[in-house]
Order: structure tokens, then sequence, then C-alpha cells
């Protein structure tokens, strides 16, 4: 029987993640913090250095960008939103870089302090083949001095009156002081405007009342003194620290484990990470407090900006450098959440409701046919290839009957519902259909596909199917063979082991 209230559920978190991609135009942020000047150094390794076993990095660009709070307000605006950044700089080259690079950024504007006595931030990564070989570091990690924190506090609160969120990011380079913190949260309460805090070190209490304190599980760790081994582990962390602190709500990032939340004495809810291939992390931590943020500061719940978060971030770890997140890739993403979602609420439907409710609206529906005997990696690109040229795919799977007369008495292996089962859970395919003849051509016949694909040695005019699917106007494409994959091929091989 279908859930209805969970579709319904499922529908309305979509649409209110669109809501927030809306709104967002409307909000302007106070990004307070430590903020850098992050550089990175791309080039290409062929060779060893004759003065010392390490790498010789051959240099081909080099980027500069805004890095730690300054990251945070470049997300903050690329998604829409009014960024302004209140942060403390030398008085150096660097900060007059800094200060350009600020410049030319739009969509931002703030308060940067200079403070002679210290350097300015600045992180120098060297790249190779997407790979990280080394990290310089110029810093200084003292408190900023006592006149650069007066300024600093005086204009956050001319500020705070038109905000509707501030986001706190600490790097634990000396500009988020006690006094700074407090600015911020009496600013906040005095205009009914959430505060959001990215923290550093092993004292969470020190941020007060602030509404979300959002670490990585790694500083979870090492807040509570121990290691996390399971969401247990991590359930329990987390309700010892919030019951110890005075802040209102726990947001914990977990890497590829997704995000778990925890509001006052509520229950932890946890929520999966987006699967993307991950390029590069540096600053998605950065990304997932913007996305946090500006969700809170439209009125949407932390589930919402939780998910709205783990989007944005699982976006950013596809990119280079400390990358950026934009409104309408956010939109595209959410998107592809409700196709995903849509195909799996109707796998309810018998298959032929399905096939009109797609045609219907205007999707291309692809197929492809097989035995699937013994599951492989052929098997796998062969069906991502006919996914990747269509919007819905189905598969026809050959018979028990029909394998055994076309393969021998000893085939199949596994039986026609086990091989449905295991197709069915594959993402890429939306209905898995059997046929007990030779040939798919009666199902091809009652389906009628706007695309055969299949793989193998053959001519398109010769597969079967592709008269009835030419005659609509559709198209016969042939997927690339991965070579030594084949179900023959496993069973001889373990015949003879």
């Amino acid at each position: 029987m279908t859930d209805y209230k969970k579709e319904k559920a499922v529908e309305s978190s979509f649409l209110t993640l669109e809501k927030i991609c809306d709104d967002v135009s409307k909000i302007r942020v106070l990004c307070v913090g430590d903020i850098m000047l992050d550089r990175f150094v791309y080039g290409s390794v062929s060779r060893v250095s004759p003065e010392a076993p390490i790498p010789v990095l051959r240099q081909s660009a080099v980027t500069t960008m805004l890095g730690a709070v300054g990251n945070v307000a470049r997300n903050v605006a690329s998604l829409g939103a009014q960024a302004e950044i209140f942060s403390v700089i030398g008085d150096d080259a660097e900060a007059d870089e800094l200060q350009t690079v600020l410049n030319a950024e739009p969509g931002i504007s703030g308060e940067i302090c200079r403070d002679a006595s210290r350097e300015t931030t600045v992180k120098v990564r060297y790249v190779a083949s997407g790979q990280q070989l080394l990290r310089v570091d110029k810093e200084v990690v003292s408190s900023i001095s006592d006149d650069a924190e007066t300024r600093l506090c005086a204009a956050l609160k001319k500020a705070a009156s038109s905000a509707q969120v501030i986001l706190l990011s600490d790097y634990a380079k000396g500009c988020v002081t006690e006094k700074v913190i407090q600015t911020c949260i009496t600013s906040a309460s005095e205009f009914g405007i959430p505060v959001i805090v990215d923290p550093k070190g092993t004292d969470f209490g020190k941020y007060g009342s602030v509404d979300v304190i959002k670490p990585n599980a790694s500083e979870l760790a090492a807040v509570v003194g121990r290691t996390l081994l399971d969401e247990r582990s991590v359930e329990d962390a987390m309700t010892e620290l919030l019951a110890s602190i005075p802040a209102k709500a726990l947001a914990v990032t977990r890497s590829e484990k997704g995000m778990s939340f925890l509001q006052g004495a509520g229950t932890i809810h946890h929520m999966p990470a987006e699967k993307r291939e991950v390029f590069d992390v540096s600053g998605a931590g950065d990304t997932s407090l913007a996305g946090i943020g500006l969700s809170l500061a439209v009125g949407a719940t932390l589930e919402a900006a939780c998910q709205m978060a783990l989007i944005a971030a699982g976006i950013a770890v596809s990119k280079s450098g400390t990358a950026t997140v934009s409104a309408s890739e956010i939109r595209e993403a959410i998107e592809v959440k409700k196709s995903n979602s849509n195909r799996r609420q109707r796998q309810h439907l018998p298959v032929d409701e399905r096939i009109a409710a797609w045609r219907s609206e205007g999707l291309k529906i692809g197929f492809t046919n097989g035995c699937f005997d013994i599951l492989h990696a052929g098997h796998i690109r062969s069906l991502e290839f006919a996914a990747s040229h269509c919007d819905r795919l189905i598969v026809g799977l050959n018979s028990d009957a029909s394998v055994k007369r076309l393969k021998g008495d000893a085939r199949p292996i596994n039986g026609e519902l086990d091989r449905a089962e295991l197709l069915a859970a594959l993402q890429m395919v939306d209905a898995v259909m059997l046929f007990t003849e030779d040939t798919p051509y009666e199902l091809i016949r009652q389906v009628q596909p706007d695309l055969i694909v299949k793989g193998g040695d053959y001519k398109p005019e010769d597969v079967v199917g592709a008269d009835i699917v030419k005659a609509r106007g559709g198209e016969v494409l042939i997927a690339p063979i991965l070579e030594g994959r084949s179900t023959t091929g496993i069973i001889e091989k373990s015949s003879k082991t």
C-alpha cells in the first residue's frame, strides 16, 4: 500500500527548498570571524627533485580568493543574498591584496578593520592532478588588538538592525573574541535574528546562547574527549554536549555520513549525504554554514536548513578549491532529487500505468534487454549508457525458459525473479519487464519506446525492434562494450577454481 502521507511530506520538503531559493534574495547576512586569503598554485608533476626526495611542481596557474569567513560570504552571495563581512586583517601587502579581491566580489561588502600588530593570514595550497601536495600557512594566532576589537564590535552593532542572520565563523586566528561573540548575541537578541556558529576548539560554551552550533564529527569527538565510532556514540555525544552548553541546537556535519542535528531535548535526526564524486573538500564547511544560515533566515526549520546545507556542500566538494555554489545549481540538484523521488513513488504502479504517466509528461522512454544472469561491471556500464540517453529506462529481461533455450540447460544461474529484483534495485533502472520469447520484439511493440540501446557488435539497423522505434521517430544506439566482462567468462573462470 502506498504511503501517501509520506509522499506528501517528500513533496512538501521540495517545495520548502525551492521557497528558500526564492526568498534568499531578500536576505542580508552578517558574516563575522576570521578572514584569510586562499591561494591555489596548480601545476603538474613529472619528476622528483635531484636535491631531495620531493616532487617538482611545474606551475601552470595561480588563483586567489577569500577564505574562512570570506568564503562563507562568497557562498552567501553566490546563493543570491547580500553578504557583509566583519573581520580584522593586518596592515601589510597581503591585506591590500585581500581588500582588492574583496572589492571585486559581487554581492559582498563589509567592515574589514586593519590591525598593524598582526599579519594577514594567507594559506597557499600546491595542487597537481587534483591532489594537494603541500599547504603553507602564514598567520598570527593571537587575539586581535583592543582597538580593532572595539571598532569591529561598533560596526557590528550598527549593521545588525538591518540584517536577518549572523554567521560566526571561528578559525581560531584571534578575531572571534569573547566581546565579539557577546556583541553578536546581544545584537541578534535585540533584533530577533538567529546566530549560527562554525566553532573551533573544545570550549563550545564560550559561544553562549547561539541558535545553532555547527561542528564537524572530529570537532565533536574532541569536545567530548572520545572517539565516535557509530551513530549511537554520535547521538550520546550530541546529547551530552548540548545539555552542557547554552546553545539551542547542534548540527554536526559528518562528511560522507551526512549530517545529524538536535534541538534542545528533542530527538536526534540523521540525514544522509548527497552522493557525489568528491574532488576537493576545501571550504565545504563554509558552504554548509551559508546554507543553514540562509535557510533559517527565511524562516525554514532546522531540518530544511540541514537538507539545504547538505545539497550545497555536496555540490561544493565536487569542485576544485574553495568553491562557491549558486542558486541555479541548488535548483538543479532539487530537480534531480524530485525526479528520483517521483521514480520511487511510482514503483507501486503497474508498468503500463508508469509508462503512460511518463509519456504524458513528455519524458523520453528508453529500452534495453538481456539475460543479466550474473550481474557484472559490463552490465552496469551498458545500463548507465542507456540511462544517460533517456529520461526513463525499461529493461526487458529474458525469462528462465527463454534463457535456457538461448544459453543451454545449465542456465540461468539465477532465477528470473532474483535477476529482476537485482535490476530493479539499480538507480538507473525504472522498470523491469519479463518476456518469454527468444527476442523482445513483442515487448518492444507493446512498450513503444523512444530509444533502444543494445550492447555488443551490432549495427543499429540489425537490432531487434529497430523498425518499431524508427517508425515512430525514435533512435537506436549501440552501447560500448567493457572488454573482458561476461557471464560466460565468470562461469568458466569459477569452474576452473
